[in-house]
């Protein structure tokens, strides 16, 4: 089990990571290779061989293996991103850069997304190094850049430029999951992920004859991009459920004594209560207006109008999100994906699942474990295409209250601290045995 010092790392790390501050604005504005030449370090000390690789100078990241006691065996990848989206000081009741430790909570940007998983990793690793401990399988460490933009620079750099560095991995474990659900009545539900909605970020364009803010125009640019979002905005996609939604909602029915037929699954996810968040994001594709981008002076009509559109298809579902974008943009608007990336299915009768449920299980006795899909997305879509099936797993143990998804990018961004002892547990059992 993971020692005493481990636990007051674990803490440490996850506030100099925090004060490191790492923030991706997107197009390449961001610097990472301070807190992975930190990281780095932390793990050079524990007796491993880190290596620091850049697609773009400053855009760093890690890569370290940890050998397991059996070669046969299929290496396991365990990945976090080091950068963070950005935070408005003046918006905190603390700097989101001061990694402040107040009344056992850690306080900054990235302290639930995702540093703390960063720090649990470290700890880990550095507690085998002083007992002496081998897992069974080889571990691969990656810590990445550019997780919260394109991960050009970061996880598809490494899976496009480096895949040696990732030989035998066949499972990955990586945010987000195994965290506290409480639902209100006194349940606490742990949802590890098993999928993942797939990306497609739109961008829609309409052109039209520019002219005169007075004259007729039958031909508005404006006009046409607007009703094509308002078509996207207001369509109800159908239901579709995945294995892995299916599995969470037969569980979530079972663990609170519902009957009610999947093939009515509206009328189960009202009878589900809070912990319906958990799935109801994932039992349809969805395409989200964001934003517009149309003229430039008020009795001018634009040429050109443009509108961007956060879509996410269910694994399985991109031809089905294809052609209602065909149809809902219509012969005026012209859409194209600014942004792909895969949707993932992972096992849930797999013996690494089992492996899973069963550490968190050890640890909050009182916890139910469910799958989940994840809505949005993370570095295992990267990483599947190396034939790595990707877990969200970053173990913490949460109080009643302690709203984790809003805090995601959220001001006031912080992890208790006994979160985080807990995730050091955790993950020390599970991968042990993996």
């Amino acid at each position: 089990m993971a020692d005493a010092l481990a636990l007051d790392e674990v803490v440490r790390f996850t506030s100099d990571l925090i004060r490191v501050d790492t923030t991706n604005r997107g197009g390449g504005d961001c610097q990472e290779r301070p807190a992975a030449e930190y990281a780095a370090a932390r793990l050079a000390e524990a007796g491993l061989e880190p290596t620091l690789l850049e697609r773009t100078k400053g855009r760093t990241n890690v890569v370290a293996r940890v050998e397991g006691t059996d070669p046969s065996a299929d290496a396991l990848l365990v990945h976090g991103h080091l950068d963070v989206v950005p935070a408005q000081a003046e918006e905190w009741s603390v700097h989101p850069f001061s990694g402040e430790i107040r009344d056992g909570v850690v306080w900054g940007r990235g302290a639930v997304d995702m540093k703390n998983m960063d720090a649990m990793i470290l700890a880990v690793v550095r507690a085998w190094a002083r007992d002496g401990v081998r897992p069974r399988r080889d571990i691969v460490i990656a810590f990445t850049a550019d997780e919260e933009a394109s991960a050009e620079d970061g996880s598809g750099f490494l899976t496009e430029e480096h895949p040696a560095l990732f030989e035998g991995c066949t499972e990955g474990i990586g945010e987000s999951g195994a965290f506290t659900f409480h639902d209100g009545a006194g349940g606490q539900l742990y949802p590890i992920a098993a999928g993942e909605r797939g990306t497609g970020w739109l961008k829609l364009t309409a052109r039209g004859r520019a002219g005169h803010g007075s004259k007729v125009n039958p031909s508005n640019a404006v006009t046409n991009v607007a009703a094509a979002i308002t078509r996207i905005g207001e369509y109800e996609w159908p239901l579709r459920l995945t294995p892995t939604v299916r599995a969470a909602l037969t569980e979530l029915a079972d663990f609170y004594g519902i009957d009610g037929a999947l093939d009515q699954v509206d009328v189960l996810l009202n009878k589900l209560g809070p912990a319906a968040a958990l799935v109801e994001s994932t039992v349809r594709n969805s395409a989200n207006p964001t934003m517009l981008d149309a003229g430039y002076k008020i009795n001018v009509i634009p040429g050109e109008a443009v509108a961007y559109v956060d879509g996410r298809y269910l694994p399985g579902g991109e031809d089905e999100f294809r052609t209602t974008l065909d149809r809902l943009t219509g012969p005026d608007v012209e859409w194209e994906f600014q942004h792909r990336e895969v949707a993932l299915q992972a096992p849930v009768d797999s013996a690494t699942y089992a492996r899973m449920r069963a550490a968190v299980e050890e640890f909050a006795p009182e916890g139910h474990v469910v799958p989940y899909c994840m809505s949005g997305g993370t570095d295992a879509k990267q990483f599947s295409r190396l034939g790595i099936t990707g877990y969200g797993f970053a173990p913490l143990k949460l109080p009643e209250g302690f709203d984790y998804q809003a805090l995601f990018h959220g001001v006031d961004e912080r992890v208790p601290v006994e979160a985080l002892h807990f995730g050091v547990r955790v993950l020390d059992r599970f991968l042990r045995t993996a």
